[in-house]
């Protein structure tokens, strides 16, 4: 069984190979992408097993990312088939090094948008240990945000931990303060809360990382982590102990989607094997620079091995 559950939408990525507004780009490369997606990949990766709580649509995309799901060891029992709504997907632009890519979504109205809170039931909760939800998933539609508070409260209820990454989107709200109050909400229902220094400036009004964990203690969170870029990490927990984690030195940019998802791998993974919170930010950090090492949201997530030479390269 798995031992981490994750929700949200799985999409279809088609990446231009060339340097040109996508209008004029001929050519895309296929990839699967989303922030769950990149998630669940990382801890398979570091031998976590993983099933993924999702709806994808009747069609050639859905089906990739079912083949996908297996073939990186993620359980997709839990991933409905819809014949009516389609697969989400994006396009993304292909940057100059370093530069944040052009990404147009098409989600509105997706197989995932149409989940049922009630086919949480089905979910057997035999050895899960830890539950992680994105503010994504909310932003979609009224039933998917029933679904990610209703799953962060099964989580409590069969004694699993739970993490939350506001991971903000304001693309996809249609008004600002909705967002802020509907995410507020449920990172008050984490145990761990995953937000960056500029998701808490939207959220709470401040870039200090030590006033935004005060304010998602002040919620209820037993540790904050907050990502401040390149330099790291900021760590609280409602114990009192404060620190700074450092951050990686990554000598050549590719394409920074995604190195959010890839300090959640590295700092839950961390946590899943019994490291203290510390060390588990330091290994956020560590698969964060990896991941914007590459093309792709999550062909940069390092197995082990690549991982504990990266690390052990940069003492």
């Amino acid at each position: 069984m798995a031992e981490v559950l994750t929700f949200g939408e799985p999409m279809g990525l088609m990446v231009a190979d060339t340097i040109a507004p996508l209008k004029d780009v001929e050519h895309f490369t296929r990839y699967v992408c989303g922030a769950e997606v990149n998630f669940s990949v990382g801890l398979s990766r570091l031998g976590h097993s993983v099933a993924y709580v999702s709806r994808v649509g009747q069609d050639p995309f859905g089906e990739h990312i079912l083949d996908f799901l297996a073939e990186n060891h993620i359980d997709n029992q839990y991933v409905k088939t819809d014949d009516t709504w389609l697969t989400g997907m994006q396009l993304k632009a292909k940057a100059y090094p370093g530069e944040d890519p052009l990404v147009v979504n098409f989600r509105k109205g997706t197989a995932f948008s149409h989940f049922d809170p009630k086919d949480l039931d089905a979910i057997d909760w035999t050895g899960v240990k830890h539950v992680h939800v994105t503010g994504i998933s909310a932003a979609l539609s009224q039933s998917c945000r029933e679904a990610a508070g209703r799953l962060m409260d099964l989580a409590h209820e069969h004694g699993a931990r739970v993490s939350f990454d506001p991971n903000l989107r304001p693309a996809l709200w249609p008004d600002k303060a909705e967002m802020v109050r509907v995410l507020n909400a449920l990172a008050a229902k984490a145990d761990i809360v995953l937000p960056g220094v500029g998701e808490g400036e939207t959220l709470m009004g401040s870039r200090d990382p030590e006033k935004i964990a005060d304010f998602y203690i002040g919620q209820g969170a037993k540790a904050v982590v907050v990502k401040v870029g390149a330099k790291g990490s900021f760590v609280k927990t409602a114990d009192g102990d404060a620190y700074e984690s450092p951050g990686f030195h990554v000598e050549h940019v590719v394409d920074t989607v995604g190195a959010g998802d890839g300090f959640a791998v590295g700092t839950i993974s961390a946590l899943l094997e019994g490291l203290p919170l510390k060390d588990a930010a330091r290994r956020g950090a560590a698969i964060g620079a990896l991941a914007i090492m590459v093309a792709g949201d999550n062909e940069g997530l390092p197995d082990r091995e690549k991982l504990e030479a990266f690390m052990e390269s940069q003492k």
